[in-house]
């Protein structure tokens, strides 16, 4: 749960400042919040997913290892500085970035997320007279969460085998296809509604704070820039 909002923050961090910066420097438009169309909601989403992604996936590939990895060896060292050892005893600091590959593709989760949350509350907006709460925004992202999550679970599955200790695979098509040939393609799915679960709840506390987010984000952007 922790790594899981760790993720999020990061993801909701770069977006934020992300957005802000096309609005204003390349928009140029002093509005907070103007309609983006759909196409570059989803490109923005994914250049901030890959942002994240960079400084997010040692503390993922480390989760991983304890997770998946403490039932192998038990007369290992089994803390975080242990695993931090061993990753870079085995594979070297290329090792914390197991799995990027894949995360990089994924980028599209998170676009899916806020390119689909962005335009429900734009409609939302239109149909309410410009007024959005707590409740309707938790609403909309475990809506926008849960279609991102179907959409791309299988390679969250094969990212997760990539990371895990020991493991034979050397991507994730090759996870994929193990994976289909023992279970099909329902085997692509295992596990899925726990993971749904874990999202919506990390995406939840995101999108409850996500105003004072991008009001911090545009305040140290209006403080630089001033420089």
């Amino acid at each position: 749960m922790a790594n899981s909002f760790i993720q999020q923050f990061a993801y909701f961090y770069w977006y934020t400042l992300v957005r802000t910066l096309y609005i204003r420097r390349v928009l140029r438009s002093a509005e907070a919040a103007p309609a983006l169309n759909t196409a570059t909601e989803l490109i923005l989403g994914a250049v901030s997913a890959a942002l994240a992604q960079l400084f997010t996936t040692p503390v993922g590939v480390i989760a991983t290892r304890q997770q998946i990895g403490s039932h192998e060896e038990s007369h290992e060292d089994e803390t975080i500085v242990g695993h931090v050892k061993d990753i870079y005893q085995r594979d070297g600091i290329t090792g914390f970035w197991r799995g990027l590959k894949p995360s990089l593709v994924l980028t599209v989760n998170p676009a899916i997320t806020y390119g689909v949350f962005e335009r429900i509350k734009s409609i939302i907006l239109a149909a309410s007279g410009n007024t959005m709460t707590p409740g309707k925004s938790f609403l909309i992202g475990a809506l926008s969460k849960t279609l991102a999550t179907i959409v791309t679970f299988p390679y969250i599955l094969s990212k997760i085998r990539l990371q895990a200790k020991n493991t034979p695979y050397k991507n994730a098509f090759e996870v994929l296809g193990h994976i289909f040939k023992e279970k099909g393609i329902t085997g692509w799915y295992q596990g899925m509604p726990a993971q749904i679960t874990k999202a919506v709840l990390s995406q939840a506390l995101l999108f409850y704070f996500r105003d004072y987010f991008e009001i911090w984000t545009r305040q140290i952007l209006a403080i630089t820039g001033k420089k």
